[in-house]
């Protein structure tokens, strides 16, 4: 809560508590994830115990097809989108809704896709909030997929000698990830930036980040 006070937008998360003080104050919007949901159904799928989970998978699946179409569609627009999922993302949530609502009346309360389809049913309004703004993502795997190098790293990096130099750390990781999503060469942009820093207004310093950087000239 403290990370997020005074935020305010669309937050694609799971059903974690931590953020449902966020919520209620209605400055933090919540966007389901459907990949959190899918996995339910493809644990029990994978381990066979679930006879009726891979008729989930199929529909969700779909709705990730629909999604790889649009991203194909490389000029359109938020509106443009969010028509698209009307029209054919729609359809498929409402088949889901369906089957998750008649599954739910008859298979065991207590079973694991019970409690699959009951995370599902509970998480629905935001799951398909996707469907009514173009700009927000069916799911949050992209973000998650850029954090994963300092997931996997942060055993080997456990020790930066104190707090301060774990900070500094952060913050050139930081650096590093926001170049690689600008389509810099993380090397040439710091090599760059670190000879111009010391001359370099700081009133200015902004023109160094990544999303405004231009090399230098000279």
């Amino acid at each position: 809560e403290e990370f997020l006070k005074g935020w305010q937008g669309y937050l694609v998360c799971d059903d974690y508590s931590g953020y449902k003080a966020r919520f209620k104050s209605g400055q933090v919007i919540e966007v389901g994830c459907m990949a959190h949901a899918r996995r339910k159904f493809h644990e029990l799928h994978v381990t066979g115990k679930s006879q009726v989970a891979e008729q989930a998978l199929v529909l969700i699946q779909k709705l990730y097809g629909i999604e790889a179409e649009l991203r194909k569609k490389t000029d359109s627009t938020a509106e443009d989108r969010r028509e698209y999922r009307q029209q054919h993302s729609q359809p498929v949530m409402q088949q889901l809704y369906e089957w998750l609502n008649q599954h739910h009346l008859t298979v065991p309360s207590s079973s694991p896709t019970a409690k699959a389809i009951n995370y599902t049913l509970k998480r629905w309004p935001a799951l398909s909030r996707y469907l009514d703004d173009g700009n927000l993502p069916i799911c949050n795997n992209w973000v998650e997929n850029q954090m994963r190098p300092w997931a996997l790293g942060r055993k080997n990096w456990l020790f930066a000698g104190s707090l301060r130099s774990g900070q500094r750390a952060a913050n050139i990781m930081t650096l590093i990830q926001s170049a690689k999503l600008n389509g810099l060469d993380p090397y040439a942009y710091l090599s760059d930036v670190l000879k111009r820093l010391p001359t370099h207004k700081v009133s200015q310093i902004e023109e160094l980040l990544p999303h405004r950087w231009k090399p230098d000239q000279n």
